[in-house]
């Protein structure tokens, strides 16, 4: 074995030429159905352990990686190297980009709280939300959130924003829910476009630019309708309904205009810039709104949504005037490098196209025993089998750049005292975050390593194939494959990877216009994302709720199927209108 480097690509070579595999959809009793149903169970048992008999999520992960290769291997012929090999490249993959995300943006959270400049941003968020914690939460989770969804995706939003409600003093459970429910309407347009950029380059037409557009176009008339309610339901997870009686119309603003300008966006302007137009249009409409109207009850809401042991339960309402200018940038300044950072990564073209050039360093290495191995009906090696390393263009990566460049700035301008930090305490936050992250890393590791197991093998498509033999009624599972395909790979990019094809197959043979479909997989992966073990382990962590992924999960997933019917129906009452 020797291996060779071109253009970027590591590629190892073999003198001996390994066994290949190509998956199938029917490779149990020749029936798709019993194949469907066989690949269901890694996803079952991984259900069952965490939910019914409430066993740590990496322990669930274990036995559901398990369950997949015995899967893989018995039900759908795949050689055991193979699949083996499959859980392998999962799980690096898991490792970076996943965790490396899910570490660096906890590591800005711990610098923040080091340095002490936390707690002024708790009284920078009293300013901002009219002193109700309830607005204040929405307004990070959701607008804030939304931005950082537009720029980085891929798990980023959950951590860095429920790092940010935990600095409220926000009960932890309440925080892990809000978060993860405001991970919803901005997931379809999130990192910049790219889930609706992939749908669009595998729909197999002849202006992949085109269709594109036209993908991003159909979802923003389905995802607004998510868009509209999902603050006002972040209002009554937080606060029930007294949360809702005291807060409508703040909440009902924020996402009648997160939805409106989703929907101008998409359609008139830009897909790829949708979330960054929603969110920010939201955010300040709101801001001038609470200039002139206040949520009744601030100060009886915080009792019932603040954790009582938090610093911040014990303050009034009103601290926001013991914060002076100085004080206010300074805590502002890590989320606004993050926006900062985030922005010229993805989206500056002037003189430097800095997204192309970032993309550039990937380095891609043909996986070992894979590449060669795992392939097509036509013999092709199958795309997911080169993985991509992504050590300077990940979200992680950028958002280490932006945790040097906070060090930097505290080190020089805070001073002494409690506003002090250096090169020496931030890496020493790294090492404990780092201690801290390793079974909540180790679960995203098994989810990955599922999830790679279950495609390479055919078990994810299988799935797939079975709910589009379903005829006519498709129209209305169409979005149920984007959602599946999110919640096992916790990527909606990831999703439409898996089955746009499949989407378009089934649109042609019912004379839909596919661009609808490929629209209903990305829209349906948006709510997939609740339920995801992948981010249910990530919110976990990021509230200190670890090993109770389960309890997470009870609370969203009525939420996620709620939705999940709502874009259904509309899919199927779009269908009825777009033959073609």
């Amino acid at each position: 074995m020797f291996i060779t480097h071109s253009k970027g690509t590591f590629v190892v070579n073999s003198l001996v030429l390994a066994q290949t595999f190509t998956a199938t959809t029917d490779p149990v009793g020749g029936s798709v159905f019993l194949s469907a149903l066989c690949g269901l169970l890694p996803l079952v048992a991984f259900f069952v352990l965490l939910s019914g008999f409430k066993v740590q999520a990496w322990k669930a992960g274990i036995g559901a990686v398990v369950v997949a290769l015995l899967v893989a291997v018995f039900a759908f012929k795949m050689p055991v190297q193979h699949a083996l090999n499959a859980g392998l490249l999962g799980g690096v993959y898991g490792l970076v980009p996943i965790v490396w995300i899910i570490v660096m943006a906890i590591w800005l959270y711990q610098v923040t709280v080091r340095s002490g400049r936390f707690d002024d941003l708790r009284k920078v968020f009293n300013v901002v939300g009219g002193g109700d914690v309830r607005i204040q939460a929405v307004l990070i989770a959701f607008c804030f959130g939304g931005l950082m969804e537009a720029l980085a995706g891929f798990g980023a939003p959950v951590a860095i924003t429920a790092t940010m409600l935990m600095a409220l003093g926000i009960r932890p459970l309440k925080a892990a829910v809000a978060v993860l429910v405001a991970n919803t309407a901005p997931v379809a347009f999130g990192a910049v476009g790219t889930p609706i950029t992939t749908a669009g380059n595998l729909l197999g037409t002849a202006d992949p630019v085109d269709s594109a557009n036209q993908i991003g176009a159909i979802i923003g008339h389905q995802s607004p309708v998510l868009a509209l309610f999902v603050p006002t339901l972040l209002v009554f997870i937080l606060d029930g309904k007294k949360g809702l009686k005291d807060c409508w119309v703040v909440t009902a603003v924020i996402g009648v205009v997160f939805a409106v300008l989703q929907f101008l966006s998409s359609n008139f302007f830009s897909y790829e810039l949708t979330d960054v137009v929603a969110s920010l249009g939201a955010l300040a409409v709101v801001i001038l709104l609470l200039r002139f109207y206040k949520p009744k009850n601030r100060d009886a809401a915080r009792a019932r949504v603040l954790d009582p042991n938090s610093a911040a339960a014990h303050e009034s309402s009103d601290t926001q005037e013991k914060l002076n200018g100085v004080d206010t940038w300074m805590a502002l300044l890590p989320y606004v490098l993050v926006v900062a950072v985030f922005g010229v990564a993805k989206l500056w073209k002037l003189g430097v196209d800095v997204p192309a050039w970032l993309a550039s360093t990937d380095v891609k290495i043909e996986w070992p025993g894979l590449h060669d191995s795992v392939v097509t009906a036509t013999g092709d090696p199958v795309s997911s089998t080169t993985y991509s390393l992504p050590w300077l263009s990940s979200p992680g990566s950028l958002i280490f750049i932006t945790v040097v460049l906070v060090v930097i700035v505290f080190s020089i301008f805070n001073g002494k005292g409690r506003y002090k930090i250096g090169p020496v305490g931030a890496i020493k936050e790294l090492g404990s975050t780092v201690v801290n992250m390793k079974f909540a890393g180790l679960t995203i590791v098994l989810v990955l390593a599922l999830a790679y197991i279950m495609n390479l093998s055919g078990q994810t498509v299988a799935i797939g194939t079975w709910l589009a033999g379903a005829g006519g009624f498709f129209a209305f599972l169409s979005p149920i494959l984007g959602w599946i395909g999110t919640a096992v790979t916790g990527s909606d990019t990831s999703a439409n990877a898996l089955f746009t094809n499949l989407q378009a197959t089934a649109a042609h043979n019912l004379n839909v216009d596919p661009h609808l479909f490929a629209a209903a997989n990305t829209s349906g992966g948006v709510v997939g994302k609740l339920i995801s073990p992948q981010n249910l382990a990530l919110a976990a962590t990021t509230v200190g709720m670890e090993g109770k992924e389960s309890v997470i999960l009870k609370k969203v997933i009525g939420w996620s199927a709620a939705m999940l019917l709502v874009l259904c129906c509309i899919v199927f009452v779009e269908a009825q209108f777009a033959h073609v």
